[in-house]
């Protein structure tokens, strides 16, 4: 009891803490906001590929054993249906399927495609060498500085929606930012989806939880776009996100609901959650290989259905921690599982999506380098899409605000380093006529060719936070203290108080606003979507 009442103790002097910067920040230590311009970065470098050509013909040849030899379980009756009119072999729940199969269901998914949201200068490329950041989905709870770590709530949901739509380093929603309890469950995902189409203009995502909620959603975004039914199938607006309950199983309302979003145009991503030693077995090369039976094993299925269907392949392939059990994120293990992953990904064509992702508690060190642990992994593996990309704490248990604005500042400086001028090396980059005038002992800082490069956005450092918060404090210690001697994570919550009172939503065409409302208000009067 007594470190619960010094934990309680310390939670109370950080809140006050907290309340006597927000009051003053106005003042120089209160971060700017500074806006960078949309774009999808394009990665301009070569993935990283740790297996050797033996190797991923030995991964590949573990999956298709798995599939083949062992089985995957579909819980879901037309998939065992589907299956057995393609020949597989079907026992009871239990599915195998050869080689040949496979391969030539994975031959029908497009490598490269596009999502569309409601503002189309917000689409989204899939594939190729775009990435694309999405941000928090699924927390059971929300933390910041003042609050502290409290059960999700729809006035906190609406926060994280709006930094998701502040930053521009934010490309998609990843689904709910934090699960709000104070919604009821029926109505839930109708108070959520029409809140997140309201504050953001950003390509959402439609939850495979159930027929209803699938179907409310995919109409949902069909109206915020002003589309018709045939237009909305026509190409995709929208995404889905399935995980395998590893291993070896999928679970039934997971499945229909791909297969409802693919039967409407939309795109389905496919992630099994393999922990190595928990879920999948200890060594990197069994859990990917595992987690790439359970992916391919649904792809087949969804492009036996729809031939052509968008599909993206997911890896969340980590370790758990050997003392204590829990999944960690942000590891070598992680690392290299994704790099394997993306490996698999191109051999088989399939767009990628990576995660960020970490393990620590709070927006702190551990924090950070396990998430730019994660995010530079996605980024070296290829990952076209990179969910949790900002706000993610504990596992995946809790999101923050504050870890929201700290993952931007570290987003945008990778989409600097990204940037393929930032290695230009012609003539004016070279600039031997400046370091001609400067001369021995001479300095550049006043030089013209210093202020015209960095007044273009092209030398260097003068992209380095830009699109963020201006979290990143590179004064002196002096200056720093007389200022107050703000640390990281709270400066972060000044610029995310200063972001809520900042927000302006993006517009909506009224007549499509009042029909989306009156769709809500029908789908409430008719019960929603009762467990």
């Amino acid at each position: 009891m007594a470190g619960d009442a010094g934990s309680a103790g310390r939670g109370t002097a950080r809140a006050g803490r907290t309340a006597e910067i927000r009051r003053r920040g106005t003042r120089a230590g209160a971060p700017a906001i500074i806006r960078s311009g949309w774009q999808v970065p394009l990665n301009p470098d070569s993935p990283v590929e740790p297996l050797s050509p033996e190797g991923v013909a030995a991964l590949h040849d573990g999956a298709m054993r798995i599939l083949s030899e062992i089985g995957i379980r579909f819980q879901n009756d037309e998939a065992l249906a589907v299956f057995r009119g393609a020949g597989c072999i079907v026992r009871d729940d239990l599915v195998r399927m050869d080689a040949a199969f496979v391969g030539e269901m994975l031959r029908r998914c497009p490598a490269e495609f596009a999502i569309t949201p409601r503002n189309p200068d917000r689409r989204i490329p899939v594939g190729g060498r775009a990435l694309a950041f999405g941000s928090v989905s699924s927390p059971p709870h929300y933390r910041d500085l003042e609050t502290g770590r409290v059960p999700g709530f729809m006035a906190g949901f609406r926060n994280l929606l709006i930094l998701a739509q502040h930053f521009d380093c934010i490309h998609f929603v990843g689904g709910y930012p934090v699960e709000p309890a104070d919604s009821p469950a029926a109505i839930r995902h109708l108070d959520c989806l029409q809140d997140t189409l309201l504050l953001t203009d950003k390509v959402v995502h439609a939850y495979a939880l159930g027929e209803g909620r699938v179907e409310d959603a995919l109409q949902m975004i069909r109206i915020a776009a002003g589309l018709t039914p045939e237009a909305f199938r026509a190409a995709p607006r929208t995404y889905t996100n399935i995980n395998s309950a590893s291993p070896l199983k999928h679970d039934r309302q997971m499945i229909d609901g791909a297969l409802r979003c693919a039967r409407a145009g939309q795109a389905v991503m496919v992630t099994p959650v393999t922990l190595a030693g928990a879920t999948a077995p200890v060594t990197l090369a069994g859990a990917v290989a595992l987690s790439l039976a359970e992916a391919l094993s649904a792809i087949a299925l969804i492009q036996t259905v729809v031939p052509g269907a968008p599909c993206i392949f997911g890896t969340f392939t980590s370790n758990v921690d050997p003392a204590s059990g829990a999944p960690a994120f942000g590891t070598p293990d992680n690392m290299r599982a994704a790099q394997m992953a993306g490996q698999m990904a191109r051999f088989y064509g399939l767009p990628l999506r990576g995660s960020g992702a970490c393990s620590a508690n709070v927006p702190d060190g551990q924090s950070m380098w396990e998430t730019s642990n994660a995010l530079w992994s996605a980024v070296q593996s290829g990952a076209n899409m990179v969910y949790h990309a900002a706000g993610w704490l504990e596992g995946g248990l809790t999101a923050s605000p504050e870890k929201f604005v700290l993952d931007c500042e570290m987003l945008t400086m990778i989409q600097r380093y990204l940037q393929p001028g930032l290695t230009a090396a012609g003539p004016e980059e070279i600039a031997l006529d400046a370091i001609a005038e400067v001369g021995p002992g001479g300095h550049f800082l006043a030089h013209p060719h210093t202020q015209a490069q960095r007044a273009a956005g092209l030398g260097a450092g003068s992209g380095a936070t830009p699109g963020a918060a201006g979290v990143s404090d590179r004064r002196s210690i002096e200056a720093w203290q007389a200022d107050g001697g703000i640390w990281t994570a709270e400066r972060a919550h000044l610029a995310f108080r200063a972001i809520l009172a900042d927000h302006r939503p993006p517009p909506m065409d009224p007549a499509i606003r009042e029909e989306l409302a009156a769709f809500v208000t029908r789908r409430k009067a008719e019960g929603g979507v009762p467990d």
